[in-house]
């Protein structure tokens, strides 16, 4: 999967290693700050290389990863991940936040669908 260059632009990086999943999708990320290159807010025609380390929130989960290897295409999901290594700081964040996650639900989250006045009075009550 690897390519010839030295350099690939981050957005088509980020897309091809599956951190997205558009390629417009990675560059709006990358425009509104979600996407950092060694500490640094960058523009989507920003190279990536290998050995940079990348700050990336995609909305539901944030990572910290380490650039190994570059692609433009993307490929299979066992390809992709070995384009990058994350560090055991942000595996250990996404473990936690998972916990988290697992022992507080969200106080809507049983319902499904539009609430009912009831389920409306409810929620504003566990609100209070």
């Amino acid at each position: 999967m690897s390519i010839n260059s030295t350099a690939v632009r981050i957005d088509k990086w980020l897309w091809a290693a599956r951190f997205f999943k558009t390629r417009s999708l990675a560059t709006d990320a990358v425009d509104g700050g979600k996407v950092r290159i060694n500490g640094e807010r960058v523009k989507p025609a920003r190279s990536v290389k290998p050995g940079d380390k990348l700050d990336i929130d995609n909305g539901s989960t944030e990572w910290e990863v380490q650039v190994l290897d570059l692609s433009e295409t993307r490929g299979p999901a066992s390809i992709a991940q070995t384009l990058y290594a994350e560090t055991p700081e942000s595996m250990a964040k996404r473990q936690q936040k998972s916990e988290q996650r697992k022992f507080f639900q969200e106080p809507g989250e049983a319902i499904k669908g539009r609430p009912t006045k009831r389920d409306r009075r409810k929620l504003d009550r566990s609100s209070w």
